[in-house]
């Protein structure tokens, strides 16, 4: 397994949560044209991009979670982190990680992990469930 995604938990709604990717294979992070996560409701086959970065850092947040979620990554230690905050329910999803080729910009990427089913590279994903 390449990416591992971790930090997943249940939460109080206006929580919030850390996520982790650890790539586990260097020259995956070295040659990666973006970045990014997705979230998927177990059982449904609806995939939603959530925040990607490119290769000049910029970064595109889906509307759903602009202002509550935020991407960054850790060039030395080869993980990607998804910071979540302010949760609602309506963010419980099993939520996964992407590293994906050739370079694309942040929102074609978001576009891409929402639209395709599969990438160059994801991991098994990590539960969170935000209750009330």
């Amino acid at each position: 397994v390449q990416l591992v995604e971790s930090g997943g938990g249940s939460v109080e709604a206006g929580g919030s949560l850390r996520l982790s990717c650890a790539i586990s294979v260097s020259e995956i992070a070295f040659r990666a044209g973006y970045w990014g996560w997705f979230r998927q409701i177990p059982g449904t086959e609806r995939r939603d991009g959530v925040v990607a970065l490119d290769k000049d850092g910029v970064q595109a947040v889906a509307d759903a979670v602009k202002g509550r979620f935020a991407m960054s990554k850790d060039n030395a230690k080869d993980i990607l982190y998804l910071q979540m905050d302010a949760l609602k329910p309506e963010d419980t999803a099993m939520y996964y990680c992407v590293v994906g080729r050739p370079p694309i910009t942040a929102q074609q990427a978001l576009d891409v992990m929402t639209e395709r089913r599969t990438y160059n590279f994801w991991g098994r994903g990590t539960q969170v469930t935000v209750s009330l």
